[in-house]
């Protein structure tokens, strides 16, 4: 038995922060996981960033309301809970997702969450657990379930790799020449193509 384990943003939904950077007009908040390998670091970066700007949770949670997920995604996370037991593991927030989530008919979602001043400021996050996507699929294996996972960003590469199959979807250029070993998807088709090879059903 499958559990397939799958990012969430540039999989499903667009990249939240990206979309905060273009709304506001700060270019430093578009750089993600795609670009710095630490989470920690990259968190810690755009936590001043939003302090050095005032920018508060709610400010983050209006363009989040503006945002539909990605053109195909609701009906290929449809077609994953048919075929499989299916969870998105995410390093972003509750705060962040639910809205997305709902649009996507609320599949299992581990992500993490914010702590706020009485003010709406953001003063840190909690991750749920250390290295939570490598640690999901170690915990489904636990169970003697295979695991199937995919995702596009350094933050998901130690998921893919303790996976018994990893898949890079539309991933950037750096991470594709930093990680070879990975089979590399460039859209949804190509992608269940591939998930149809190691996962019976259709």
């Amino acid at each position: 038995m499958w559990v397939i384990c799958a990012d969430l943003e540039g999989v499903f939904v667009p990249e939240i922060w990206v979309n905060v950077a273009k709304k506001t007009g700060i270019e430093k908040l578009k750089l993600t996981t795609r670009d710095i390998k630490d989470y920690d670091e990259l968190m810690k970066y755009r936590l001043q960033v939003l302090d050095d700007n005032n920018l508060k949770l709610k400010d983050i949670q209006n363009v989040i309301a503006t945002l539909e997920p990605l053109r195909g995604a609701l009906d290929f996370v449809r077609w994953l809970r048919k075929i499989s037991r299916f969870v998105i593991v995410s390093d972003t927030f509750i705060e962040f997702a639910q809205p997305l989530m709902d649009q996507l008919e609320n599949p299992l979602l581990l992500c993490h969450s914010l702590e706020t001043d009485k003010s709406g400021k953001i003063t840190t996050y909690k991750l749920r657990q250390p290295d939570p996507k490598r640690k999901t699929v170690e915990a489904f294996q636990s169970l003697q379930y295979k695991t199937l996972a995919f995702g596009d960003s350094y933050n998901d590469i130690s998921m893919l790799k303790s996976a018994d199959v990893g898949i890079l979807y539309c991933p950037p250029d750096n991470v594709i020449a930093d990680y070879p070993e990975f089979s590399v998807t460039k859209n949804i088709p190509e992608l269940k193509t591939l998930i149809r090879q190691y996962i019976s059903g259709d």
